[in-house]
Formats: structure tokens, sequence, C-alpha cells
């Protein structure tokens, strides 16, 4: 039968080697423990003897291994109180006695510790120590007899007396689980060694002497004591490796000061388990998580990576939601919620865009810190107590649905300004999907070949089309906005309303930037000719100002244009007559309906009047005189952009923040743009 109890650290009496004294490394060798039976008064139940097992597998040296400190009476809470060290490496069972080497400090004020531990006016010390485990036995007629075969020395203690005075009475330091395992007289014998261990983070307590001989020694209940509470860091130190500046013979042998290696590395550790225990906390993890990073010896980069790595297992778990009950004649009550408080928000951001919804009325006035305090009480956890820091920090990481919440609203506020931002240019360039991110090959057809005449008894004679190939591909742009914890306390609505909404607006003129380029920079196709250019006849030999005689030459020479052959005439009928800024209103009286002129050159025919003016400023960075005419898209190909399929326009993503207190927004842009051919457009440099 098994059950686990909380018992507190123990002491026990231990003796100096005094003839094992090294002056010239300050170092002495210590019997830490013989195991020896003693005597346990009635602090768990009823008195029993405890017996510590020395075999090497039930003792766990690692702590004593790491350089265990040697202290002065047990004094726990003051660095003064650390007069030495065991060495590293040099604990060990040795006929079923535990052995170790302790060497002290060089400060002075060890000094005289020192000199009466030379003089042997000093030989009693204590170990302290935690028992994870006993077997219980109770022969006939006897005690009980507890047996410890799971149990962790991990300091020595300088003391007046063997019998540890300061053992009189428990301190007030916690407990610690311990598994006890009971045995009856039939199975004792046959009872297998402990094949587990119960992990605990132990405290240290010292007990009373114990004598090298099986002798019992009676014990009262004041002389069990638990030692001063150490950190729970410090506790959970590693098992599996060594200090990093483990001090070795050759070191001894140079004189190199292995106190102050010690020292370091014990530094290196204590930064080591006090980081992975904070980021784990910090980001809500399970202490057991940290506790194994610690105990396998998880450097801190990688302890870095592995919990980044759990943060995002849990953000997919939480987010993962493989069934979903809609209950009947209604929709999710989530769901439902989670939209009220969305458009309560959304309203408070822009009530004119936003209309507040009849649900979201109880949410209206709510402050963030107050919504963040609803979602995670909606989710089963309790805010009582919890300070604005803490709330805050639980809202953005825990199962709530406040991350949702966030994330909706700022797409809605991007995704409503990237639409409402005026892009002159779909207006005469033709919208693709891509699959994927390879380059895009776009044929140019030419016109079909021309019917010839056939004879009585001729044969049809073959053509072919002619065509020419223009290639691009999309490229992706993005960026990522953040909303943190501080953005909660301060309530501060704007961080993810605005400045999302902000973004939305970057990503539309980011489109018109790459298409209107394709006509300020006037790139070469894929014949090694300017997109504008003579040879193409589509750019005027002269510039000319807008007018009805310019336009109309301009349209003649879109009309004239030939297929590929050179020969057959396309007629292309112009649709859009593009301006810069500088010539918007001139472009608007040119077309605008008007009365009849008392001269009849001034009237402007009605094939231009059908022309629809584009205004687009980003040409008077270039020029403000030069004027455009593109045909329609339906008729023939000019310029082209694409997106990638399934994400037409700005895209978003979120998850839970690593880099930063809270949630992160990635926008993401996949877009290009290529002039196809330039047959469509016109260009007079203007005057």
């Amino acid at each position: 039968m098994e059950q686990t109890i909380e018992l507190p650290a123990f002491r026990r009496a231990a003796e100096l080697a005094p003839n094992s004294i090294d002056p010239e490394t300050r170092s002495v060798e210590v019997i830490w423990s013989t195991g020896a039976r003693v005597r346990r008064a009635a602090l768990f139940g009823e008195p029993h003897d405890e017996e510590l097992s020395m075999a090497p597998e039930h003792v766990r040296l690692e702590r004593l291994n790491a350089g265990a400190p040697f202290l002065k009476v047990h004094e726990a809470h003051d660095l003064d109180a650390v007069i030495g060290s065991v060495v590293p490496g040099s604990a060990r069972i040795e006929n079923g006695q535990g052995i170790a080497r302790i060497r002290l400090s060089e400060r002075d004020a060890v000094g005289d510790i020192w000199r009466d531990i030379e003089a042997g006016h000093i030989r009693a010390v204590s170990i302290g120590y935690q028992v994870h485990r006993f077997e219980i036995s109770k022969p006939d007629g006897q005690r009980e007899l507890w047996r410890a075969v799971d149990w962790t020395p991990f300091e020595i203690s300088a003391v007046p007396v063997g019998a540890d005075p300061a053992a009189g009475f428990r301190a007030k330091g916690e407990h610690h689980d311990c598994v006890l395992h009971r045995r009856d007289a039939t199975t004792e014998q046959g009872a297998s060694p402990m094949t587990d261990r119960t992990e605990t983070t132990a405290e240290t307590a010292e007990q009373s002497k114990t004598t090298a001989a099986p002798e019992e020694t009676t014990m009262t209940d004041n002389t069990i004591g638990a030692a001063e509470t150490q950190t729970r860091a410090a506790d959970t130190k590693p098992t599996a490796t060594k200090p990093a500046s483990e001090p070795t013979p050759e070191d001894r042998s140079r004189g190199v000061d292995t106190d102050a290696l010690v020292s370091e590395a014990r530094a290196q550790e204590r930064e080591r388990v006090s980081t992975i225990h904070g980021l784990a906390d910090k980001l809500q993890l399970e202490r057991g998580f940290a506790d194994d990073l610690i105990k396998r010896g998880v450097s801190i980069d990688e302890a870095r990576r592995l919990i980044l790595d759990q943060v995002a297992a849990k953000a997919d778990e939480t987010r993962t939601f493989p069934h979903v009950s809609i209950p009947l004649g209604g929709r999710d009550a989530t769901v439902t919620r989670r939209e009220a408080i969305s458009n309560a928000l959304l309203h408070r951001y822009s009530p004119t865009l936003f209309p507040l919804e009849e649900s979201a009325r109880e949410y209206r006035g709510m402050t963030l810190m107050e919504l963040a305090r609803e979602s995670l009480e909606t989710a089963g956890a309790s805010t009582r107590g919890l300070s604005r820091d803490e709330v805050a920090t639980r809202a953005l990481h825990s199962t709530s649905d406040f991350p949702e919440i966030l994330a909706a609203v700022t797409n809605k506020t991007l995704r409503q300004a990237y639409e409402a931002y005026p892009r002159t240019f779909p207006l005469f360039c033709r919208q693709v999907l891509a699959t994927d991110f390879k380059a895009m090959h776009r044929v140019q057809l030419g016109e079909a070949p021309q019917l010839l005449k056939v004879g009585e008894s001729g044969e049809f004679k073959r053509g072919t089309l002619g065509e020419s190939k223009e290639s691009y591909r999309i490229e992706t742009y993005g960026r990522v906005v953040a909303i943190t914890r501080q953005v909660l306390i301060n309530d501060d609505l704007d961080a993810f309303t605005r400045i999302p909404a902000m973004y939305g607006n970057s990503i539309a003129q980011l489109e018109s930037d790459v298409v209107w380029d394709i006509v300020t920079s006037n790139p070469a196709m894929a014949d090694g000719t300017a997109l504008f250019h003579a040879t193409h006849k589509n750019l005027a030999g002269s510039g000319a100002a807008l007018g009805v005689d310019s336009v109309g030459l301009a349209r003649a020479a879109m009309r004239k244009q030939t297929g590929l052959d050179k020969k057959t005439v396309l007629n292309i009928r112009p649709a859009f007559l593009i301006v810069p800024a500088a010539l918007e209103l001139k472009a608007e009286q040119l077309v605008a309906q008007n009365l009849v002129p008392a001269q009849s050159g001034n009237v402007v025919p009605q094939s231009i009047r059908t022309l629809s003016p584009i205004a687009e400023p980003r040409l008077d960075a270039a020029s403000e005189t030069a004027w455009y005419l593109a045909a329609s898209p339906n008729q023939i190909d000019t310029i082209e952009y694409a997106y990638l399929e399934g994400q037409q326009g700005a895209y978003i993503e979120t998850r839970n923040g690593f880099d930063v207190d809270g949630v992160e927004i990635k926008c993401r842009l996949d877009f290009g743009a290529k002039a196809i051919d330039w047959r469509g457009l016109y260009k007079n440099p203007g005057a």
C-alpha cells in the first residue's frame, strides 16, 4: 500500500575526519552519513525507527556533487553563513558510508573556523536531507521501521555539538511530499527495490546526532526540526549537468581560485533556473514543464526556444474547435457574445461606420479591462483579487476568447480602411489569381490569319497565330501589429483600431504604387522595347496639351494599331482618359456635357465625351503635363495585376505574442503586376 504525506526535511549528525585535512587546499573530508537507525518520536503517528539506505541507487548525490554549501549552523538566509562548499564530484558511497570533501572559503571571516578545525576544536558537523520515499515494515512485536530508499543530502553544516541544539523546534518552512510504501510481514522479505521516484522540491532540515553503530538513539518530538526554506529555483537544480566552471585537478595544481569558479557556476545556475521559471510563469505554462527543462540541464537559449514551441502548441490547441454545437433555432452563444463585444468596440471607434447592434448594447461603454475580466470570468477563471496587470496578462494568454475579440476588431478596421482607400487602376487593368509564387507567363495572342480564297478543287492552306510572351510573379509584403497588455491597462482603443486602419490604407497604397510605377517608369517589354515607344506606335512624336485635337490624334493612333503580323488593323477604341491631378479639371471640362457653342469648331464630339477621366496624383511626380489613353481590359490586355488565390487583398493572421506581451496581428499582401500589351495604352508627353 502506498500513500503520500507531507514531511519536513531532516538533520543528522556527521563527523569530520581530522586526519584528512589538507592545509594547501583548505579542505577536509567528512563522513556525512552511515545510515544508522535512529528513533523518531510521534511526529507522523506512533514513534518509529528510521534508517537511511546507503545503497548507491537509493541516494541522490547530485546536489552534493554540484557543490552543495557548507554552512554555519544551518543558517540558510545569510550569505555570510556560507563558509565553504562540497568539492564538486567528491561525494561518494564507500563501504556503506557517505563521504565527501569540504573546502572552506578563503574569506578572512572563515579563517578562525578553519584554524579551529585544524586544531580539532570543531569536529561536529550535521547534514540536511530530504526523504522522498520510505519503505515501512513492522517486524513482529517491534516498532515500525521507516527505511529511506530514496533520499537527497543537500547541505552540510558545522555545528557546536553533534546533537544540534537548533533542532529543538520545528521551523515554519514548507513541508514536502514523501511516498510511504507499507509492506506486511509476508511480503517484506521478497520486496523488490524501489523502481520509481517521486520528484519533490525538497527543503532542508536537520536531525539530531546519529551514531555510527546501529544502537538506538531515543529522540523526542522536539529533536526533529525543519531547515530554513530555500527557494524553489535552487531546489530544482538540474541533476544531469555539472556547474559550468567546475574546478579540475589541474586547476588546483596551478593554484586556480576554485572558490571563484564554484561561485560563478552557482551564479550561472541560479540565473538559468530563475530565467526559465520566470518565462514559464509569465506565459502561464505548467510548473512541471519548467522543472523538467531545469532538471535536464537545458540552456537558457534552448529553453526559450522550447517554451516558444510550447506556447505555440497551446495556442493551436486553444484555437482548435473540432465540434461546434449550435442550438436549434439560434446561434452558438459564445459566437454571439464575441460578435456583440466586437460590435460594441467598433461602434466606440466609429459610430458612423459601425452602427450599434441590439445585442451589443449591454457592452456599450465598458472599458477594455472590464471586457477582459468579462471574458475571463465567462471562461470560468476567477479574477477576484487580480491586479490590472494580471488580468491583462491572463486575458491575452488564456483559453478565454478575448484574443479573438481583439483580432476580430482589428481585422474589421484594417479591412474597412483597405477597401475604402481610393484605387484608380482597377478601372483599366485586369485582375487575375496566381496559384503559387512561380513566374506567370502571359501569351500575347495575335490576330487570326486572314482567310484566303480557295479555288475549285483547291486546298485549304494552314495559318498560325502570332504571339508574344510577358512574364511576372507575385511578391509578398507584410507587417506585424501588436496589441500589448499596456493597451488594455491604459484602455487605449486607438492602438488596435486606428493603427490597423492606417495599415489598411498603407496596403492599398502599396498596390497603387506597384501598378502606377509601371506607367511612370516605362519598363521594357519582352521584345526589349519600352512600354511607351515610337516602335510600339503608342507614344506621340511631340508633346501636345490636352485638347480635342490632341485627343483625336491619340485616338486615331490607337485605332490604327496592328496585330503581331503588322498587317491586321485592330481598331482599338480608348475608354479612359488618364491624367495627373494637375490636369484633372481640364479633363473633366473636356468630357463634360455642354451646350453647343457659338462656333462649331469648339464642339467636343460625343465619342470623346464618352471617355471616362481617371486622375491619379502619382503621375504628377513624373510629369504634370503627360496624359494617357487606355482601352477597356475587356477589349485588349493592358496592365494585369494578381493576388495569391484565396487571399485577395490584405490577409490577416493572429497569434498570442511571445516577443511581446499581447496579441500579434500579421498583415500580409501577396501581389504583383505587369504590363501585358502596349497596344491598349497611349501616351502624350503633353506641353
